[in-house]
């Protein structure tokens, strides 16, 4: 027999990755601001080669292994990733994400469901034209993983301000579904009630918002928190954890993307929150995930480090794998 100090759980579900990314770690500047975070990927990304790229996935898939991830929910737009997750440990689940408001991925974005494990999402409710955010939301009955009230900016384009309104009329994009009046109510007038549906970042998710969404699906919701990549892009500290504890809602944990983060740890990322019970802030980095996803926690992980008296993750908290 072997001892163990510290807990023993099972293995982290990393409910939102885009590991195809990887390769843009340390490129991108810190509090550059969502529009700022756009234009520098578009800036560098051409700058590295596909050797570079595919050495940061396979350095993303071992890391993550290693920080006790079993699971990931992995943002697709093209083909990089999948020779990699086919010869991983990792369990993924590829959300191939369709947007454009004048040109759409759509058809490119299909190409991708014949690998594996692999379906459709919209993006957001600001990047996809109407019928084409119909057409995904009705394609199969796979949940959906939707970029949801990251910024202020969202909620105002659908009042027609905000910075990206001013951007969308500067590149001269129209949107043509700006009639639904925010991005609750998009999500409950377009997306069917049977259909589950994983939303992403929330980090200006109000009470209303909540409601209208929760009164509007018999599928389960999942709200995923990605508190340091939120940080990362514009400084925000979304207090909005207590507003979905106070709901008793579904909620997993993410990391986004090294464009946007140091790492890829979960446990890191549950460092952020602070006098949040240790039982649950476990419970929504392992089953909660794994119920976004359909799955069954797999592995098993050993977290060393603990304030044990007091249940409490600690700067010293460590994880490491034991199956």
């Amino acid at each position: 027999m072997e001892f163990y100090p510290g807990i023993i759980c099972p293995g982290f579900v990393n409910a939102h990755c885009h590991s195809e990314l990887s390769y843009l770690k340390g490129a991108i500047a810190e509090g550059c601001g969502h529009g700022g975070f756009a234009a520098s990927i578009a800036k560098v990304r051409d700058n590295f080669t596909p050797e570079q790229r595919t050495k940061a996935l396979l350095d993303a898939d071992s890391n993550m292994w290693d920080e006790g991830i079993n699971a990931v929910a992995d943002i697709v737009n093209d083909n990089s990733s999948f020779a990699i997750k086919a010869q991983s440990q990792i369990e993924y689940h590829s959300f191939a994400e369709v947007f454009g408001l004048k040109t759409s991925n759509i058809e490119q974005c299909k190409s991708l469901t014949i690998n594996p494990n692999t379906t459709l999402t919209p993006h957001s409710v600001y990047s996809v034209q109407s019928n084409d955010f119909a057409k995904v939301c009705r394609h199969s009955s796979a949940p959906l993983s939707i970029h949801f009230k990251e910024s202020e900016a969202e909620e105002l384009l659908f009042e027609g301000k905000g910075s990206l309104a001013e951007w969308y009329s500067t590149v001269g994009f129209e949107c043509d579904f700006l009639h639904f009046g925010s991005p609750a109510r998009r999500i409950v007038e377009s997306i069917p009630a049977e259909r589950s549906v994983i939303l992403v970042h929330n980090c200006f998710v109000t009470q209303e918002d909540i409601d209208l969404i929760m009164s509007h699906f018999s599928a389960p919701v999942y709200w995923v928190l990605c508190p340091r990549s939120n940080r990362f892009i514009s400084g925000v500290v979304p207090d909005v954890v207590h507003l979905l504890r106070r709901n008793h809602l579904n909620i997993c944990i993410g990391t986004d993307s090294l464009a946007s983060n140091h790492s890829l740890s979960i446990l890191e990322e549950l460092k952020c929150f602070e006098n949040i019970p240790l039982e649950e802030l476990l419970r929504w980095a392992t089953f909660g995930g794994a119920q976004a996803l359909g799955i069954k926690p797999r592995g098993v992980i050993n977290i060393d480090g603990v304030d044990l008296e007091n249940m409490r993750l600690t700067p010293q908290t460590v994880v490491k794998r034991l199956v």
